[in-house]
């Protein structure tokens, strides 16, 4: 409608509104103590009882910039923003990959992503050649694990003279959902087993080993578990809605690496005299048998166990492992016999979200003091990874996590302030703040535009 002088403040409520729900729709921005917070969501994915949803998502939204990374976080809302419990929603896994990207070029699937000529991988500084390559990833544990870089250290991104001439630096964002709202076998469900999900060939079309019974290659993109007979649910549109703190990056920030290294990793030791590099084939995945009948099951354990090397040696800032339901710790010695980092799981003991019964919701990390725990040239890592095997487990993780930063650079500790061991992810609707302004402001120009049309027109007040 035209504005005439009778409705121009309603004109100018309506603009108002619409510059305020497009400043809403856009990614919540804060900045504390030159932290910037900046809040995502992903692309949505639509789940209905039993399938599974596992999606790439390319040129993902993310801070810009040369900066430090400080702090990435994640967890799974519906539309309303509200958070969704383990128990309707698994979160098997996410991941996020850097990549330089050739520009002006467009990316057309997962599989021409990973061949393309125009794409170059910005993998971690870990050992797996063939898997684990992302900056990023947890799983059930996302919500109680601290993620937090402290002061001086932080993830260098966003270097120009690192990213190549014509190509630009982007990321890419894997979620791995199970929904499984009245499932036959929940545990199973999320352990995918193949039984379950009816399933005789990947996702590729390729035929699955006869001794594979669980894992990741019979829950992709699109399968769905088995539900129980009768069971309705409704479909409903979800996002992962991630939290990314940075700050710009400055000569006072000491850069640190990340390592993941995988107890699953298959290493095959270079011999110089015949020109073989050392490999590492990571399986990423592999299955927990069930004790023998005569032992006890509260003291049935299995462990699996790795020794590797990094490339490099440095100051440990950080650890943290990876595990799956009936996970037990892991622990990452050095080739001495200390311990460099033991991570445990936290289970929840309710049915609200981050506190699930059953799941794992935490995982314990460690935070040394910085320079008090080192690494050697080719120092031989021992990684232990512990599961009960009270009952038989499929497709269960034992990956472990590490910051290291170069023992030569010299932290000012004077110039920055202790970081915190424990971080509290607060939940918040972003662009609820301005709306409430915007409702506010609506609300009075809308009894201003009353007051001076009543008092044109001679109104009376309704008397009560």
């Amino acid at each position: 409608m035209a504005c005439t002088s009778d409705s121009w403040l309603y004109c100018l409520a309506i603009l108002l509104l619409m510059a305020i729900v497009e400043s809403a729709e856009q990614p919540h921005l804060s900045n504390e103590n030159g932290v910037k917070t900046s809040v995502f969501l992903s692309p949505k994915f639509v789940l209905e009882p039993g399938s599974v949803s596992n999606k790439y998502y390319y040129d993902l939204d993310f801070p810009r910039g040369h900066i430090a990374l400080k702090d990435f976080n994640a967890e799974v809302v519906d539309e309303a923003g509200n958070p969704i419990p383990l128990q309707e929603t698994y979160l098997h896994h996410w991941i996020v990959l850097r990549y330089y990207q050739q520009k002006g070029v467009e990316i057309h699937g997962n599989a021409w992503f990973n061949q393309s000529d125009h794409v170059v991988i910005v993998r971690n500084s870990g050992v797996c050649d063939n898997d684990n390559l992302q900056y990023f990833g947890l799983g059930s544990e996302t919500r109680r694990t601290a993620t937090h870089i402290p002061d001086p250290y932080g993830i260098e991104i966003g270097n120009p003279v690192e990213i190549p001439h014509g190509y630009e630096e982007k990321w890419m964002l894997n979620v791995h959902a199970i929904d499984t709202r009245g499932v036959r076998d929940r545990l199973g469900c999320t352990e995918c087993r193949c039984d379950l999900y009816n399933v005789t060939v990947d996702e590729y079309g390729r035929a699955l080993p006869p001794d594979y019974d669980g894992g990741f290659r019979c829950c992709y993109d699109e399968t769905k578990c088995r539900v129980k007979e009768g069971f309705y649910g409704v479909k409903r549109s979800l996002y992962l809605r991630y939290t990314v703190k940075y700050i710009d990056w400055d000569a006072s920030i000491v850069p640190v690496k990340i390592y993941i290294l995988d107890v699953t990793d298959i290493w095959t030791m270079s011999d110089e005299s015949k020109g073989v590099r050392s490999q590492h084939y990571c399986l990423v995945e592999y299955k927990v048998e069930s004790c023998d009948i005569g032992v006890a099951n509260d003291g049935c354990t299995h462990t699996k166990s790795l020794s590797v090397s990094l490339p490099t040696s440095g100051d440990v800032i950080y650890g943290v492992a990876h595990q799956h339901t009936a996970g037990m710790g892991s622990t990452l010695y050095g080739q001495d016999g200390r311990v460099i980092c033991s991570s445990n799981p936290i289970y929840g003991e309710g049915n609200e979200a981050g506190n699930e019964a059953g799941y794992i919701v935490g995982m314990s990390t460690c935070y040394p003091v910085p320079g008090s725990v080192k690494l050697s040239d080719g120092e031989i890592l021992t990684l232990v990874s512990n599961y009960s095997s009270a009952r038989r487990h499929t497709g269960v993780m034992g990956l472990f996590y590490l910051l290291v930063a170069d023992s030569s650079t010299k932290p000012d500790i004077a110039l920055h302030a202790p970081a915190p061991v424990h971080v509290e992810m607060k939940i918040f609707i972003p662009g609820l703040g301005v709306v409430l302004f915007g409702i506010t402001i609506i609300l009075i120009l809308n009894f201003a535009f009353r007051f001076r049309s009543g008092k044109k027109r001679d109104y009376k007040a309704i008397s009560p």
